[in-house]
C-alpha cells in the first residue's frame, strides 16, 4: 500500500503538466503534421487530401531559402549579441567599480524588455524614416551623410534593421540572467584569481564563463530557438518586405495561411520550422554536456 502511494504521489504532480503539454504542443504538432497532407480553407471544414504535394511545394519556393536566411542571420547575430555581449555586460555591472551605479543600469538596460514590441516597433519606425530619422539625421551630423538610406526600404539592409531592433529589446534579459548566474559564483574562486595575479579579462575567460556555462547553454537555446520563430518583429517593421528580403519563416507560415489562405501549405511551413528548431536544440545539447561531470 504505501509502495502504490509512493510511485502515485510523484504521478499525480506530474499529470497536470502532462495533460497541459498533450493539449497545447503535442496534439497540436501532430494536428498540424496531418494538416499537411490536405489543402483546405480556414474558413472551411473541407479538406483535400493532396498527399506530398505540399512538401514538393515547398522543395521549390524561393521564398523558403529566403526566409531560412533569415532566420540564420538573426540567429548568428542573436547568440553574439544576446549572450555573448549581454555576458560581457553582465560581468561588467558585477565589478567593483559599478557596484553603486549597478542598481541604476540594470534598470536602464532591462526597461526595453517591459515594452511593448508594438510600441518598439513604432519607435524604431521614426528612427529609421529616410527623411526625418534620427538615424540618418546623426549620420549627417558626423560627416556619413553617404551612409545614410532607407534603412526600412532598402532590400540589402531591411533584415539587418529588423535585428537591431530585437537585439536592443532582448539583451537586457538575457543579461539579468547571467547577473544571476555571476552573483552565485563563489567569491574565493575571484579572491584566489586575484593571488595569482589574474587581471579583469583572465578572471572573465578563467573564472566566470566556466562558472556560468549551465545559464550560457540555457541563453543560447532560448535565442536560437526564438529566432527561428521570430514573427513580430518583422511583421510590424516589414511585412516581409521590401518584396521577400526580410521575411521570415514564420512570417512566411502567416501569410500562407491568412493572407493566400492556404492553410495546407502553411502546415507544412510550420513542419519544417519545429524540425529546424528540434535539430538545432539537439546538436546544442549534445555539444554543452551541459550536466554532467568532467
Amino acid at each position: 500500500m504505501l509502495r502504490k502511494r509512493s510511485i502515485l504521489i510523484p504521478v499525480l504532480f506530474l499529470l497536470p503538466s502532462i495533460v497541459f503539454l498533450t493539449t497545447f504542443v503535442y496534439f497540436p504538432l501532430v494536428q498540424n503534421f496531418y494538416n499537411s497532407f490536405f489543402d483546405f480553407s480556414v474558413f472551411s471544414q473541407e479538406k483535400t487530401f493532396v498527399g506530398f504535394e505540399n512538401f514538393k511545394n515547398l522543395i521549390g519556393d524561393k521564398v523558403v531559402l529566403t526566409a531560412i536566411g533569415n532566420n540564420f542571420k538573426y540567429m548568428i547575430i542573436s547568440v553574439i549579441l544576446q549572450v555573448g555581449f549581454a555576458l560581457v555586460l553582465a560581468y561588467i555591472l558585477e565589478d567593483k567599480i559599478f557596484r553603486k551605479a549597478a542598481p541604476i543600469l540594470r534598470v536602464i538596460y532591462f526597461m526595453p524588455v517591459m515594452v511593448s514590441i508594438s510600441v518598439i516597433a513604432l519607435l524604431f519606425g521614426f528612427i529609421y524614416n529616410p527623411q526625418m530619422g534620427i538615424l540618418n539625421s546623426f549620420l549627417e551630423l558626423i560627416g556619413l551623410e553617404e551612409w545614410a538610406k532607407p534603412w526600412l526600404g532598402n532590400s540589402s539592409t531591411a533584415i539587418y534593421a529588423v535585428i537591431a531592433m530585437s537585439q536592443w529589446q532582448s539583451i537586457g534579459f538575457i543579461m539579468m540572467l547571467f547577473i544571476v548566474a555571476i552573483q552565485k559564483i563563489p567569491q574565493e574562486l575571484y579572491e584566489a584569481a586575484d593571488i595569482d595575479g589574474a587581471g579583469k579579462i583572465r578572471k572573465f575567460i578563467s573564472v566566470t564563463v566556466p562558472q556560468v556555462r549551465e545559464t550560457i547553454f540555457v541563453n543560447t537555446l532560448i535565442t536560437v530557438t526564438g529566432s527561428m520563430l521570430v514573427f513580430n518583429e518583422p511583421y510590424i517593421l516589414t511585412n516581409g518586405g521590401p518584396g521577400f528580403s526580410s521575411i521570415t519563416m514564420s512570417v512566411h507560415m502567416y501569410q500562407q495561411g491568412f493572407v493566400k489562405d492556404n492553410m495546407g501549405y502553411a502546415s507544412t511551413i510550420a513542419i519544417v520550422i519545429f524540425m529546424i528548431t528540434a535539430m538545432l536544440a539537439v546538436i546544442q545539447i549534445r555539444l554543452s554536456r551541459t550536466g554532467k561531470g568532467d
